[in-house]
């Protein structure tokens, strides 16, 4: 009825029973507090009859971060810039011990996708990095970290959404390499992930030419389109199964994404995903009208009994493996709270939260500028992206403290107020190419303020490519994440109490196309 699910109803409960759902899928607007979490989970595993649910969750740290409470770890690309696999098997495990006290049993994560395309406008920050073995490494170490904590762990987007310019929840993307290229990067952190024991692996909605040229009739417009990976048995069945030797479940990608809905329709793209050897379907629009669709398949030979139970084992062996069945002696729902409420943002996670954050902040650039140590009576301007927040961790350091929160070209006025100052500290955010275009507001704003002739520090919240568009700054920080331990930890470098050590995970082109900045460059004060 238009309100977000909160706690259980009778409708969902026998939604539950009448199909035999295997799983469900909680987001943001599900799990408020953690009380109120503990419960839907469990009042979700009372309506099961036979076997546990698999209580799912796109927790993957950073701009991903499902849970409205608990501990908001950095993202994989922090995790990146720190070449730690003990930071990233930590950074899992705290996660998976998160979810695990919640009741939730199956997370998301982590992205294996190699983001070696910096107009990529869905990854980005979500993966490790553009070097293939770093994404391995640390995608295996966070895996471990999960497991540890009895949490089913699923890489995604299989094969690999990194090299794509276009966002599969709104259109069809395309990665055109041969299958030689793909095993050397796309495919490579899957590979491993898969021979070190991964529960599961989500497809992506993307097209892989090279590996299926299949070609399909669009239910949206007429038009012939290829064949995503998730509908596609040459990359479920003889590429991931056969080639590869996974033996483990394979999900989809949600199925009410574009990609997918505007140019199958739901019964159609179900009845194709389980052919090509998906083994879940998530998020099929229409529970009813896609299971009913599937029996008729199976009635009418469309799909074979011996698929659906290949499925079926691969679905029960993962249940198994992971502890994820009907209690026999139920813990009551007060003593899982309780145990919740102890676990989810306890001061351990908190600690290894505010690490991680240290860990990742990369000095990208610095012309004797850094480390900041303004005299008592001298003004630092905090301007742009996130300027309260960046303000608010420079009072810590500096009593004297302007603020300008705009993101727009400034006034005559405003640009009078930053000549003023004896320091700048600019924040940029952006997700996008058109963001950090030179031609945006947010970038004008940049430019103006680096020719204002003050000295000013940039910090690049989110993507570390912001700088492409302010080459000129004199001083530029990486902090890969917009949550507040990050924001802590650049004002922290910035005033020298915590020595920048990251690494960048990826590439920093010019605008032009030469590298600016490379793969694994960083400064620090020692």
């Amino acid at each position: 009825e238009g309100k977000n699910v909160t706690e259980m109803n009778s409708e969902i409960a026998q939604l539950v029973k009448n199909y035999h759902l295997g799983g469900v899928i909680l987001f943001r607007e599900n799990t408020v507090t953690t009380a109120q979490t503990t419960k839907l989970v469990h009042d979700y595993q009372q309506a099961a009859e036979k076997f546990g649910l698999l209580i799912s969750i796109d927790q993957e740290g950073g701009i991903v971060t499902r849970l409205q409470m608990g501990t908001d770890f950095p993202g994989n690309m922090a995790l990146g810039a720190s070449r730690s696999e003990e930071m990233a098997e930590k950074v899992g495990k705290a996660i998976g011990e998160e979810l695990n006290a919640l009741g939730i049993n199956m997370n998301f994560g982590p992205v294996l996708d190699v983001n070696n395309n910096p107009d990529n406008p869905v990854i980005g920050v979500r993966s490790f990095g553009e070097d293939p073995q770093l994404v391995a490494d640390l995608g295996k170490a966070y895996i471990k970290g999960l497991h540890e904590s009895g949490i089913a762990a699923t890489s995604k987007h299989f094969p690999g959404h990194g090299d794509t310019a276009v966002d599969s929840h709104i259109g069809l993307p395309s990665v055109p390499h041969d299958i030689d290229r793909l095993k050397q990067v796309e495919l490579y952190p899957f590979q491993q992930a898969m021979d070190d024991g991964m529960d599961a692996i989500m497809s992506a909605h993307v097209t892989f030419p090279k590996i299926d040229d299949t070609k399909a009739i669009s239910k949206k417009d007429g038009s012939e389109i290829a064949i995503p990976g998730t509908l596609s048995k040459k990359v479920l069945t003889g590429l991931v199964r056969e080639e590869m030797g996974y033996e483990g479940v394979i999900v989809t990608d949600a199925m009410n994404m574009a990609a997918i809905s505007d140019h199958f329709g739901p019964v159609d793209a179900a009845i194709r995903a389980v052919n090509a050897g998906a083994d879940i379907l998530l998020m099929p629009v229409g529970i009813e009208e896609v299971a009913n669709g599937i029996y008729d398949a199976i009635h009418s030979r469309d799909l074979s009994v011996k698929r659906i139970e290949q499925s079926v084992k691969r679905v029960l062996a993962l249940k198994m493996n992971r502890g994820i069945f009907k209690a026999e002696e139920e813990v009551s729902i007060e003593d899982k709270i309780a145990h919740a409420q102890a676990i989810v943002g306890s001061a351990e996670h908190k600690n290894i939260e505010k690490e991680a954050a240290e860990k990742s902040i990369t000095l990208v650039k610095n012309e004797e500028l850094l480390p900041l140590n303004p005299e008592g009576d001298e003004t630092v301007l905090v301007i742009g992206s996130g300027a309260n927040l960046l303000a608010e961790e420079v009072r810590k350091h500096h009593e004297k403290v302007e603020v300008i929160a705009t993101e727009v070209p400034l006034s005559a006025l405003q640009l009078d107020r930053v000549k003023d100052a004896d320091y700048v500290v600019l924040g940029t955010q952006t997700s996008s190419v058109s963001g950090r275009s030179p031609n945006s507001n947010l970038m004008k704003l940049a430019n103006q303020v680096i020719a204002a002739d003050v000295p000013v520090v940039a910090v690049g919240i989110r993507n570390p490519y912001d700088i492409m568009a302010y080459p000129q700054v004199e001083a530029y920080i990486a902090q890969y994440s917009f949550r507040p331990t990050s924001y802590e930890a650049s004002i922290n470098a910035i005033f020298g109490k915590n020595n920048p050590n990251g690494q960048l995970p990826v590439t920093i082109y010019s605008q032009e196309g030469s590298i600016l900045y490379n793969y694994g460059h960083g400064l620090s004060y020692e």
